[in-house]
């Protein structure tokens, strides 16, 4: 063989070998994008969870029933005699 092929051969060895550490390169990138991806998931999932949590207690707290205990019990409000409430007309 001849110098000019040797350094043929170590150039495609080289080129080889940059090419292969890129793969692996870009084999560690994407797992840790995807390690990324499955932190985000969970996340979303605890916070639909939560939202859901979020949209139940609202909807209890808004019910007509506990609105009228809460005016009962902490604001110590009552509801008026009926002969007393005056009805306007729009």
């Amino acid at each position: 063989m001849t110098a000019s092929r040797y350094l043929g051969v170590g150039a495609l060895i080289l080129v080889l070998l940059i090419s292969a550490l890129a793969v692996i390169y870009s084999k560690y990138q994407s797992r840790l994008i995807f390690i990324e991806i499955q932190k985000q998931e969970r996340a979303l999932d605890q916070y639909e969870v939560e939202w859901g949590q979020l949209q139940l207690e609202l909807t209890t707290l808004a019910e007509q029933n506990r609105v009228e205990q809460v005016a009962r019990e902490q604001l110590k409000l009552v509801m008026p005699l009926r002969e007393k409430i005056i009805y306007i007309k729009p």
